[in-house]
């Protein structure tokens, strides 16, 4: 598939002007799209070998000039190809869109379908405070149920590909013992890990009219023997008994309750955990893909009676009054995360966290606009850049500043020691940055990157006023600028895929940008 990035997605919303604005307002334009060649079956129709037009109409039902059109748009969007009158699928349509697959997400993407016309209510929720829509239809039992069959189904699609990133994490850390999933859903995240861990068994727990959704899956999968599935409500006394699991697994649930229903729910995982055992909460936190969270947030006020999407130092927070130490966030991959606890440290010592993605997140949670890992031959030193510091800037001279900070040459020399890093954008005010800059390096060194280095942007703010001798009072706080160390920001960015230009106006928003160098 082509590397695709749609305008509402890449364009930095402080540069974007109003195509920014035009882009959000046409992006149910792709949606649309999707949903309606996911609900013809055009993708599976296509299967492995591809179609023609002339076949695909007749077959589906569909006229063929309209349909020559949404092909073509298919084919915009990424997801199919096209050689001459032959249509096929890329490689993500073929392993997600096609009905059949192991990780199919046709029933999650028309899930999504089903909650676009409560959405058209958000300005009736803004103006209650909350949910709107109790219409009889939506409660009847009739109704229900095959309202909740069609969640089960979408959540399953969801879970599936999830567990395909958490496992690796738990690596052989849970040879045997007892899951509990609480908020089972379709249980699909628990066989993932039954999977994954063949003398594992599992307790699965959720509301009675779920539940029987949640059995047939796992009987689906031939998981009977090793599973058993409680009905229970999670705002309830849990009925088991103290110490019983090895693991807790809180998955996709939280966001579905209150602030002040949520001690309650994290005090019942701890107290059913063993000493040696993990609880896993998964889901979407205000942190991390936050432009997602935000909108999910939205999601939960317009389908939740209270539930919301919570930052991540809240929930490690209400962990640690329990007196459980935390992984602190774990970023996935996709648009969720991990927070992972236990009774000791101990525990989570056994886990194969990747130390660099856990940094991107808690360095993102200080505060940065944006955080991206970047290898450091992306890192551009030419000769140059210190020149308009002697020649363009009233600071130069001042202390860290050139002629006292690394000459390109020696940030050369420097860069040798290093093969990767991570870029930084934030926005002034300049000292605040660079405080915020000295925590990121610091969050760094502290997961074991001993070699973290940082530069950052603009002379040396923290000091009121430099001393008239020339000589630093604040050397163990103060980094060199890049700009200063001979780095290239302009072209180091764009490398990286970030927006910048230059400024034309005193009113245009400025962005400030960090390296913190890391080995």
């Amino acid at each position: 598939m082509p590397d695709r990035k749609f305008p509402f997605f890449s364009h930095d919303p402080q540069d974007a002007g109003p195509q920014y604005l035009e882009d959000l307002a046409t992006a149910y334009w792709f949606s649309e799209t999707l949903f309606t060649a996911v609900e013809a079956g055009i993708f599976t129709f296509l299967g492995p070998e591809g179609k023609t037009a002339g076949e695909i109409a007749p077959a589906l039902g569909l006229e063929p000039q309209g349909l020559a059109r949404l092909l073509h748009a298919l084919c915009m969007l990424g997801l199919l190809h096209h050689d001459g009158g032959h249509f096929s699928n890329t490689q993500l349509s073929g392993e997600y869109l096609v009905a059949g697959k192991k990780y199919y997400q046709g029933e999650s993407i028309l899930w999504r379908k089903s909650l676009a016309g409560r959405w058209t209510g958000l300005k009736q929720c803004l103006k209650a405070g909350g949910r709107t829509d109790y219409s009889p239809e939506m409660e009847d039992p009739a109704n229900l149920s095959g309202r909740i069959r069609r969640y089960i189904a979408a959540m399953n699609c969801t879970a599936q590909v999830k567990a395909r990133e958490i496992l690796p994490i738990f690596g052989s850390a849970l040879e045997q013992g007892e899951l509990l999933d609480a908020g089972a859903g379709s249980g699909a995240l628990a066989a993932g890990f039954l999977e994954h861990f063949p003398k594992l068994r599992a307790t699965l727990m959720d509301i009675p009219g779920v539940l029987d959704h949640t059995r047939e899956f796992i009987s689906s999968q031939n998981l009977n023997e090793r599973v058993s599935c409680c009905a229970a409500n999670i705002l309830e006394p849990w009925p088991f008994s103290q110490g019983k699991f090895d693991l807790v697994i809180l998955s996709n649930i939280i966001h579905a309750y209150s602030e002040t229903e949520l001690p309650h729910i994290l005090a019942n995982a701890a107290e059913c955990l063993k000493p040696k055992g993990l609880i896993i909460i998964h889901d979407f936190f205000l942190e991390h893909c936050p432009e997602k969270a935000a909108l999910f947030d939205l999601n939960m006020l317009i389908n939740t009676y209270n539930g919301r999407v919570f930052s991540q130092d809240l929930i490690m927070e209400g962990l640690s009054k329990l007196g459980l130490c935390t992984t602190g966030p774990v970023p996935l991959g996709t648009d969720t995360g991990l927070i992972i606890a236990a009774k000791n440290e101990e525990e989570l010592s056994r886990l194969q966290l990747d130390k660099g993605a856990v940094l991107v997140s808690r360095v993102r949670a200080l505060g940065f606009r944006r955080v991206k890992p970047v290898p450091v031959d992306m890192i551009h030193v030419p000769g140059w850049p210190d020149m308009r510091c002697r020649f363009g800037c009233s600071r130069y001279g001042s202390p860290h500043c050139p002629p006292h900070s690394p000459s390109p040459k020696k940030t050369k020399e420097i860069m040798e020691d290093y093969t990767s890093a991570i870029l930084l954008e934030g926005e002034p005010p300049t000292k605040e940055f660079q405080l915020r800059v000295l925590k990121a390096e610091k969050e760094a060194f502290t997961l074991g990157f001993y070699k973290a280095f940082a530069f950052w942007a603009g002379p040396c703010s923290l000091c009121p006023e430099c001393p008239r001798t020339g000589k630093c009072r604040n050397t163990k706080d103060s980094r060199p600028s890049m700009e200063g160390a001979g780095i290239d920001v302009f072209e180091t960015v764009r490398r990286a895929g970030f927006a910048l230009r230059t400024l034309d106006r005193k009113t245009d928003f400025v962005k400030y940008f960090a390296l913190i160098l890391l080995e």
